[in-house]
């Protein structure tokens, strides 16, 4: 499928998007293509570690906007590795309206550690912090969609989970995700950080289509999206880990302006065009799923598990 945002992103005037990780690499470009659409939303939250790196970045694409915009940016100060901080930041927010988020921040191959929270690392700040943030602002998206006082709500109510193809790299002899010992650093004698990696990449690509069997019927469409293999972005494996586990691929390695092109499309492509639920890799094409990539028995686990564990959060 070919995909140009200038032409190919629909009109997102009144619209309001959250981005994880929207300071560097992919977020940081889906940021900057949204802000310069010819017709942006109106606000964009985008959410990162470093205060400073935050209003930088907001000074950098505010000089790239024309005179008369109306665009709003506004820097969410989160860290993955520490929950509470997740859930101060949805409170301070007070967020009225919300029709796309894109969970976006990640890391990749990390050597064995933990969360501020005990998690394995890995696990704790691709998944299961973006787990949190999505079942906080799931009734805000939802609002969204049935707010008859609003405008431009068609397509609203988006949920962009981003995974990797590397999530065939996942333990499953174990069942996919290893939730026994998720408060250990899951130490592996072989290849230990990229079975971690791909553990948390197969919990974001069920836990999208969890999400859209739980929450279809009032109107949230969710999708798990693989960028592709983006240069400098830390979001795919090398070629001979790939090798490992069977892909043979001819995709070329991108940059960072093309490797957002799947985030931008699984955001803001018509509703009629997409599988809610379903894995995709560049541009909007079906994935090729693997082992437990299909489990719903999986996905259910992952909710309950994670239930479980962010309870004190969710109330």
């Amino acid at each position: 499928m070919t995909f140009n945002p200038a032409s190919d992103i629909p009109d997102l005037t009144g619209k309001v998007v959250f981005i994880t990780g929207g300071t560097s690499g992919i977020g940081k470009q889906t940021l900057l293509t949204l802000s310069t659409h010819h017709h942006p939303p109106s606000h964009i939250y985008f959410s990162g570690r470093n205060p400073f790196t935050g209003e930088s970045v907001i000074s950098e694409i505010k000089a790239k906007l024309p005179a008369d915009s109306s665009l709003e940016l506004t820097f969410v100060p989160m860290d993955h590795t520490l929950l509470a901080s997740l859930k101060a930041a949805v409170e301070g927010l007070k967020l009225e309206r919300l029709d796309i988020l894109i969970c976006n921040a990640g890391v990749m191959a990390l050597p064995p550690g933990l969360t501020k929270d005990g998690y394995e690392v890995q696990f704790g700040v691709n998944h299961l912090a973006h787990h949190l943030l999505v079942r906080l602002l799931l009734p805000t998206l939802i609002n969204t969609i049935k707010d008859k006082n609003l405008e431009n709500t068609k397509d609203s109510g988006r949920v962009v989970m981003l995974t990797s193809q590397g999530f065939a790299m996942h333990p499953y002899k174990f069942g996919g995700v290893v939730f026994h010992n998720l408060k250990t650093v899951q130490e592996s004698p072989v290849f230990g950080e990229w079975i971690r990696y791909a553990q948390s990449m197969l919990a974001n690509l069920v836990f999208a289509a969890e999400v859209a069997r739980r929450f279809g019927g009032d109107g949230i469409v969710a999708v798990s999206v693989h960028p592709g293999s983006v240069s400098g972005s830390g979001v795919s494996l090398t070629d001979w880990v790939k090798g490992l586990v069977g892909w043979k691929s001819d995709e070329g390695r991108v940059g960072v302006v093309e490797g957002a092109w799947n985030v931008l499309w699984g955001a803001t492509t018509g509703s009629e065009g997409v599988v809610n639920g379903e894995y995709y890799e560049p541009v909007g094409v079906r994935g090729r799923h693997a082992r437990e990539s299909r489990s719903e028995k999986l996905a259910g686990e992952l909710w309950d598990w994670c239930g479980r564990e962010l309870e004190v959060y969710l109330k």
